[in-house]
């Protein structure tokens, strides 16, 4: 007797379209912007809902600071596997009246569909895939954000602790261009700089001030000029406040700052500069909050498992995956930072993210699973060497 088709083959994923989209669908349909705590846990209901359904377990269900993450611990061996992604959005309520749920001619639309409630569902096929077959996923764990989009405050420690020790851990965050896994990111520092001067009365004595705005531009180019385009580096001042009335010199004012860095010693040099600035004009007073929020994911950590995604690709009869170095930061940066192998960019193809054009191709759905699949299951038969 022959044996039959590969439960794990292409097909048996292509056959699952239909329920990833209703899936889909529903998580997209459930609006969780990141500050809304409350969306994101009536999202995350859904979420556990899904994923025990496909898991053959119910989550942990953990509340930090307000912030709602669910955790599948898989079996009771060590831990070697871990799949993280989040379920909060960059959208505010109310975007579905004006960017709706639709599927038409194969491309998928909606607020967070590509960023990244599609990662999540084709992670729960995937690993639901790999159940039904007879795989043990015994080792896996599953971690569920809600705060990623706002840099993990509460999550960062919970996602380094749960990638202590494993052998990799897999990021389905949206696909970069054309469906290239994410082998680099850079690193994120976020800075909130604030400024002390004196107020005085514009009109009458304006030199016995100490001019916060004034400063505060100084500040800006001093900042800005940290930036070094040749490494990469991105130094952008954003937000910035000062002053209260039109006729008073400003006593105070506070500026927030973006950092982006190809490498961990390109992130340092801007910190130790933020660190150093000094002020512009007597008596005018620095204060420096903030500093890295995720280190860098570097092509090297993700080399080891880039080589097994492209032979499981050519295994399942899938395109060679590119690799590409993006400048927005995940928590792929974390697992990383925890000394882990780490592969991102394993989520949805498509484009758009945080734009009003957000969208993905649907059939690239159970390809995208169908990948996962086959990392995982390599890297819990020990078919890879990893470190």
């Amino acid at each position: 007797m022959s044996p039959g088709p590969d439960p794990l083959a292409l097909p048996a994923f292509e056959s699952l379209l239909p329920a990833m989209l209703a899936d889909l669908e529903e998580l997209v349909t459930r609006e969780s912007p990141s500050a809304d705590q409350a969306a994101v846990a009536a999202v995350a209901r859904l979420v556990a809902r899904q994923g025990a359904r496909a898991l053959g377990a119910e989550p942990e269900v953990l509340v930090v600071d307000g912030c709602t993450h669910l955790r599948w611990r898989l079996g009771r061996g060590p831990r070697r596997v871990l799949v993280v992604g989040h379920c909060d959005t960059v959208w505010p309520l109310g975007t579905l009246a004006e960017l709706p749920w639709s599927v038409a001619d194969g491309v998928v639309r909606g607020p967070g569909c590509f960023d990244m409630k599609a990662g999540l569902v084709l992670t729960f096929t995937a690993l639901g895939r790999l159940r039904a077959a007879g795989v043990d996923l015994d080792g896996v764990t599953v971690l569920v954000t809600g705060d990623e989009e706002l840099g993990s405050p509460s999550s960062a420690e919970l996602i380094q602790a749960e990638a202590a020790g494993c052998a990799a851990a897999f990021v389905p965050e949206a696909a970069a261009d054309g469906g290239a896994l994410k082998t680099g990111r850079k690193g994120t520092s976020i800075y909130e700089l604030l400024v002390t001067g004196r107020a005085a009365h514009a009109g009458l004595e304006p030199e016995t001030g100490v001019n916060a705005t004034v400063e505060l531009a100084a500040q800006v180019l001093a900042i800005a000029a940290l930036a070094d385009p040749a490494r990469g580096t991105t130094v952008t001042p954003t937000v910035l406040h000062s002053g209260t009335t039109t006729n008073t010199v400003p006593a105070a004012g506070r500026l927030s700052v973006d950092v982006r860095a190809l490498t961990a010693a390109e992130q340092q040099r801007v910190d130790d500069g933020m660190r150093a600035l000094p002020p512009h004009l007597p008596g005018a007073r620095l204060e420096l909050f903030g500093g890295v929020n995720r280190p860098p994911l570097e092509p090297a950590d993700t080399a080891a498992l880039f080589a097994l995604a492209r032979e499981t690709a050519a295994r399942l009869g899938l395109p060679e995956p590119a690799g590409v170095t993006v400048g927005g930061g995940s928590d792929g940066n974390l697992t990383t930072g925890a000394g882990v192998p780490t592969l991102d960019g394993l989520g949805a193809v498509g484009g758009g993210a945080h734009a009003r054009d957000e969208h993905l191709v649907a059939a690239e759905l159970p390809r995208r699973a169908a990948l996962l699949a086959g990392l995982v299951s390599a890297v819990l038969v020990g078919t890879s060497a990893l470190h």
